[in-house]
């Protein structure tokens, strides 16, 4: 290996950016500035949320939630690239590396049930809006997001061993730019085919079981939609969801591209472009979609801003 004098054998090398060459430093100033505003943009929208009593409702709640997890999950991809980036170190250790896979699978399987509550949310609102807030109380949230925090973790939990119980005796070179299931799984020897396969199931029951709970959701939620008389307001409730929906389709649009194929359509720098979407672009655009759509929002942001929710009046 090329860049054996600078690890052991206990030593991963991400080659995601070896080609960039003096790119890197350019690179290293954009993901930085994209990395910021997404940091900048969900805490505000906590912040905003936490702050305006208004928008303590179950929908902002989860929304809540969404930023504090895709805060995390970025927390522990974006910051060890940027390292690297700056620095031209490319190592990781086993232990690195096995616990940026975990946090970063955990956190991922965690969004998916936080959208699936997030659709049930959206269900109760429009299909049964009489008893929204009989049906969405504070402790039917607070066990969602609790079950969706601990299924995340099991599911990262489950994801990580199944790699690491493997042996890494041929290459240590992971082609990608952080420590994500499929880059690591390819470079590990012997017979990988029962972790494949159960990366495989472990993808497919986080993702087939969630998005089954949100298409439920949908489905009686469209046809909720079709019985209202107006168009205009079928327009209200289409517009209620629509955030929703446009994230929804985004994040399992990459990560079915991502975790649900076999070893061999792996490809460096295709797969490279899918994982920048989902660890950069769509944390930032969860806070921008929702921010955009929606007025309570709007409101909150421009008056933490403002300080007239931060004791400035």
């Amino acid at each position: 290996m090329g860049q054996t004098n600078v690890t052991s054998w206990r030593d991963f090398v991400f080659l995601g950016f070896s080609g960039s060459g003096e790119l890197q430093h350019l690179l290293f100033a954009l993901f930085l500035s994209l990395y910021l505003v997404t940091l900048t943009s969900n805490v505000f929208i906590i912040i905003a949320i936490r702050l305006d009593s208004h928008l303590h409702t179950p929908m902002y709640l989860f929304l809540v939630f969404l930023s504090f997890s895709e805060t995390c999950y970025t927390l522990g991809i974006i910051p060890r690239m940027l390292f690297g980036l700056a620095m031209g170190d490319q190592a990781i250790s086993y232990v690195g590396c096995a616990a940026q896979m975990f946090f970063s699978a955990s956190w991922a399987c965690t969004n998916c049930f936080l959208l699936a509550a997030m659709g049930f949310d959206r269900y109760v609102a429009i299909c049964a809006p009489l008893h929204y807030a009989s049906r969405m109380n504070p402790n039917l949230c607070a066990q969602l997001v609790v079950t969706s925090f601990l299924i995340g973790y099991l599911f990262g939990l489950g994801m990580t061993l199944v790699i690491f119980h493997l042996s890494f005796c041929s290459s240590h070179e992971i082609q990608h730019f952080f420590c994500d299931t499929p880059p690591v799984l390819s470079i590990a020897c012997g017979d990988t085919g029962l972790s494949e396969l159960g990366i495989l199931i472990l993808s497919l029951l986080v993702l087939l079981v969630s998005f089954f709970f949100i298409t439920i959701s949908y489905a009686y939620i469209l046809a909720a939609i079709l019985k209202i008389p107006s168009a205009e307001g079928q327009k209200k409730a289409f517009s209620i969801c629509a955030s929703h929906l446009t994230v929804v389709i985004i994040h399992y649009g990459c990560a079915s591209f991502m975790y649900l194929r076999p070893k061999a359509s792996y490809s460096l720098e295709r797969d490279q472009l899918i994982a920048m979407t989902y660890t950069v672009v769509t944390p930032l655009l969860n806070p921008i979609v929702y921010s955009l759509r929606n007025r309570a929002v709007q409101t909150a942001l421009r008056n933490a801003f403002r300080g007239r929710l931060l004791g400035k009046k």
